[in-house]
């Protein structure tokens, strides 16, 4: 055979297999439609790149949404602190954040690239970039080799799809590796967007476009079900609602049902109804002839009053010392409940991370080796597994990167050994 591995997709799954098999001596061929490789995980956590999580196991597998059981033996193999380890001792030193969130203390996602593209281009690894795959060759029901864009042909004993899923297509991630896993008999499940902003009923979110909001709680409703409650940071668009909260809520959502939730954000979730009103008492007290919306400069950001009032139905140049109780608990229960209903998500391309993919049930846990088709493989968020935002999408990747890459090294070796 021409090499050892053909990778299809040079992305973060893709050149984590490609290092680990190059350092192992397997002759590896990385094949990628872009211009240069890794391009999603050079703007990953806004440029810094989150690259896992550090959590212990338990953790970890809380943290994954769709199939986790399926990535067991790819944790054990490649944990979070074997991710940390590796980066470090290529030279990245990394530093651990609120929520266990890891990142390269320099806050530069290119260190993580040039990390990988060193360690690939030090063991021989061979990078053809602008050449997409666009058919699977295969002999008596193997997976043989590729054929690229224009016809070229390479040959291998093994071939690792890692070309990621459907969400930032310009960095690459445009569905390709469905169309290859089908070809080989594998039932892809339709990709949906995960961690996704969402676009709202409500039009005053638009009136705070911009405005970052951190320590509120945003808690997610189906009917009388909880589906999400959590406290953190999130982001008004023009749209309707981002940022981290809303991102992991959106990954427990159904994109046909969206009708069905309710999101309700605790803007002051450290104080009880009680505690507010107190509160609300004091400040109208101190300035019993002022309007309302001066007043509630203190407890709430600018942007935001005028919505609040709405809500409440009151009017910001009511001098305060007008207010009813009655108005006041209303206006106390609009900042502890402020309510919106989804109504789509964002469009997929928007979305950090694509839920579905292919069927795992058709591929050993083990090996990421397809139980349809020897000799193809699967890596990253090709496959039908997700997880929260904070690290645990990138670990999913290169765990699976890692359990494939391995397995296709040891094999050669057993084979080498055999012969």
């Amino acid at each position: 055979m021409e090499y050892d591995l053909i990778i299809a997709g040079g992305g973060a799954a893709g050149c984590f297999a490609a290092a680990h098999a190059a350092a192992e001596g397997l002759r590896v061929l990385v094949l990628d439609g872009n211009d240069r490789l890794m391009h999603k995980l050079s703007i990953t956590g806004k440029g810094r790149c989150n690259l896992t999580n550090a959590c212990d196991p338990e953790t970890l597998m809380r943290n994954i949404l769709r199939n986790p059981r399926f990535l067991y033996s790819a944790f054990s193999r490649c944990a979070p602190q074997d991710v940390m380890d590796y980066f470090e001792q290529c030279g990245v030193p990394l530093k651990i954040e609120r929520g266990r969130r890891v990142f390269p203390v320099s806050d530069q996602a290119k260190d993580i690239v040039a990390a990988l593209l060193g360690q690939m281009k030090a063991h021989g690894a061979e990078i053809r970039l602008r050449t997409p795959v666009k058919r699977l060759l295969t002999e008596n029901g193997r997976c043989v080799g590729v054929q690229a864009a224009g016809g070229a042909e390479f040959r291998a004993d093994a071939v690792l799809l890692a070309t990621g899923g459907m969400s930032y297509p310009r960095t690459g991630s445009r569905g390709d590796g469905y169309r290859l896993a089908e070809q080989a008999g594998h039932t892809v499940k339709p990709p949906q967007p995960s961690l996704i902003p969402l676009e709202t009923a409500e039009q005053d979110a638009a009136q705070m476009q911009g405005l970052s909001l951190r320590n509120v709680t945003l808690t997610v409703k189906n009917g009388k079900k909880t589906l999400f409650s959590e406290q953190g940071e999130m982001l008004f668009t023009h749209f309707g609602i981002s940022g981290p909260l809303v991102l992991s809520a959106s990954c427990l959502m159904d994109s046909d049902k969206l009708n069905a939730y309710e999101l309700r954000i605790d803007l002051k979730p450290a104080l009880t109804p009680e505690q507010l009103d107190q509160r609300l008492l004091r400040d109208f007290a101190e300035v019993p002839n002022r309007a309302l919306s001066n007043v509630l400069k203190s407890l709430l950001p600018a942007s935001m009053i005028p919505v609040i009032l709405a809500r409440a139905g009151l009017s910001g140049s009511e001098k305060v010392n007008s207010v009813t109780r009655e108005q006041r608990r209303t206006l106390g229960e609009t900042v502890k409940s402020l309510c919106y209903h989804v109504s789509a998500m964002r469009p997929i391309a928007e979305a950090i991370v694509t839920r579905g993919g292919v069927s795992v049930r058709e591929v050993n846990p083990n090996t990421m080796e397809s139980k349809l088709m020897p000799g193809l493989y699967f890596a990253g968020e090709l496959l039908d597994t997700d997880g929260f935002t904070g690290g645990y999408n990138l670990q999913i990747a290169f765990a699976t990167a890692y359990t494939a890459a391995a397995a296709i090294s040891e094999r050669k070796n057993s084979l080498f050994y055999a012969g």
